[in-house]
C-alpha cells in the first residue's frame, strides 16, 4: 500500500486526521513512508515534522495520542484521510481541533424561503427570523461543535475516573434514575424561565439542561455524532407534511 502512494518531491504526503465518532477534522499533517509504516505498526498516528525534520509520534509527550481506526486513500493516491479515536485535544493550543478559527467573511447569507399564502397558492414573504430591535448573535457551527465536544469528553472522563468532589461524579455514582430526574427538573425549570420571559434566566436554564442531557448521553453511550446524524436526516424533511 505504501509503495503505491504518490509522495511529493520531499517524500511527504498530506494526512487529514478526522475523529471517527464525530467526523470532525482534527488536524492536517504530513507523513513520509517511515512514519506511515510506524503508524500502521503501532496503531497510533505518527507524522513527519517538517519544522524539526524528524518523526513525530503524536501525543508521545503530551499523552494526547490518536488511535487509528482506519486509513483511506484519495483517488490519485497522493493524500490520506486517517480516522482516529483521539485521547485528548488535537491542537497544541488545547483546542479539540486545529481548525477552530472561523472566517466570518465566508459565511453564506441567510436565505428565507417563500411560503404559500393561504387560499390562492401564491408565494408570500416568509416571516423575519427575529423581531425588529432584537439582536441576532451569530455563533459558528464549528465553535459550538468544539465546545460541545470538549464538554462531552470532560463528562466521559469524569465517568471513567470518578474524581472526588465532582458533581458529575456524584451523578454517575447516583445512577441513571438520578440523572433522569435531573434532566426532568432542568427541563421544567427551562419551561418556567421561558414563561417568565427573562432571557438571562432562560439562557442559564437551557445551559443546565444541555449539561444534564450530555451526562445522560454519556451514561447511555449515545455519541454526539448519533444526534448529529439524526438532525442531518431530518433537515431535508423539515418542510415535508406528515
Amino acid at each position: 500500500m505504501i509503495q503505491g502512494l504518490k509522495f511529493d518531491e520531499q517524500g511527504l504526503i498530506p494526512a487529514v486526521v478526522q475523529d471517527s465518532r464525530t467526523q470532525q477534522v482534527l488536524t492536517l499533517a504530513y507523513m513520509n513512508a517511515e512514519s506511515l509504516a510506524l503508524t500502521l505498526q503501532l496503531g497510533e498516528v505518527c507524522f513527519f515534522s517538517r519544522s524539526r525534520q524528524e518523526l513525530w509520534h503524536k501525543g508521545k509527550t503530551s499523552g494526547n495520542t490518536m488511535r487509528v481506526v482506519d486509513i483511506a486513500l484519495d483517488c490519485d493516491g497522493d493524500a490520506l484521510v486517517v480516522r482516529v479515536e483521539p485521547r485528548g485535544p488535537a491542537c497544541h493550543t488545547g483546542a479539540v481541533s486545529c481548525f477552530h478559527n472561523s472566517v466570518p467573511e465566508t459565511a453564506a447569507p441567510v436565505e428565507t424561503s417563500p411560503t404559500v399564502a393561504p387560499g390562492n397558492g401564491s408565494p408570500a414573504v416568509a416571516p423575519p427570523l427575529t423581531k425588529p430591535g432584537v439582536e441576532l448573535v451569530s455563533v459558528s457551527a464549528m465553535e459550538l461543535g468544539i465546545l460541545l465536544e470538549q464538554l462531552y469528553r470532560l463528562i466521559a472522563e469524569r465517568k471513567a475516573l470518578r474524581p472526588e468532589g465532582s458533581y458529575t461524579t456524584y451523578l454517575f455514582n447516583a445512577g441513571l434514575d438520578k440523572i433522569l430526574k435531573k434532566v426532568g427538573e432542568e427541563a421544567t425549570e427551562t419551561v418556567i424561565a421561558a414563561k417568565n420571559g427573562s432571557r438571562k434566566e432562560m439562557s442559564a436554564e437551557i445551559s443546565d439542561l444541555f449539561y444534564h442531557l450530555l451526562v445522560l448521553m454519556v451514561e447511555r453511550e449515545v455519541a454526539l455524532h448519533d444526534i448529529l446524524q439524526v438532525l442531518k436526516n431530518r433537515a431535508g424533511k423539515a418542510t415535508e407534511t406528515k
